[in-house]
């Protein structure tokens, strides 16, 4: 009788340790490796749609730097709340200086441009050191749309440039300057909700 009890003791402390291991694990996980992150507004759209989730891989950012085309997620400048720039601008051009101080919020865009380039905008498409960008994947800009800034910046060193796939309906770079590194969470990589739309990005 005796060995029984102790049998279904040890069973339930094993239960209880595996499942302590198992959230654990998905913690750690979720901290360091990859992290689900729900998509909050139209700004990605098409590539993206509201409430669409995907997943972050939080560990490749922090040893490589993001390539032209990635999606990624990252704090934003405090000024992204109030468009404010880093440093006074001409109505014709996008920021070029955020802010020096991030805010706790995330947002997910598109790097469109990194240390060095030189960029500027007309009608939403991004020309980079003087090609267009190949922005196939984009929602273009509707008439009345105010996405032209033609006069160029070079984004600083250390910084890469942001920009939804909804060129006319995105609150982003363009407003309050390019993004560090070391403010980025990480790559976004495949899409698992809805059903219907998982998927590799």
């Amino acid at each position: 009788m005796k060995t029984k009890e102790k049998s279904g003791a040890n069973q339930l402390i094993e239960l209880v340790v595996i499942i302590a291991v198992a959230i654990g694990l998905a913690l750690g996980i979720q901290a360091f490796l990859v992290k689900p992150y729900r998509i909050p507004s139209e700004s990605m759209e098409p590539t993206l749609d509201v409430g669409q989730r995907v997943l972050v891989n939080r560990i490749g950012g922090r040893f490589s730097d993001p390539s032209i085309g990635d999606v990624v997620v990252f704090h934003p400048p405090a000024g992204a709340d109030t468009n404010q720039c880093g440093a006074p601008k001409p109505t014709d051009q996008a920021c070029a200086l955020p802010v020096p101080r991030r805010s706790k919020v995330n947002f997910i865009k598109r790097v469109v441009a990194g240390p060095g380039d030189h960029i500027r905008i007309l009608n939403g498409h991004v020309i980079r050191n003087g090609k267009p960008e190949k922005d196939g994947y984009i929602r273009p800009c509707a008439p009345g749309d105010d996405c032209t800034l033609q006069r160029e910046i070079t984004i600083p060193k250390g910084m890469w440039f942001m920009m939804g796939d909804n060129r006319g309906a995105s609150d982003d770079s363009r407003f309050w300057g390019p993004v560090p590194k070391k403010w980025i969470i990480g790559g976004a990589f495949a899409t698992y909700w809805p059903p219907k739309r998982i998927g590799l990005l």
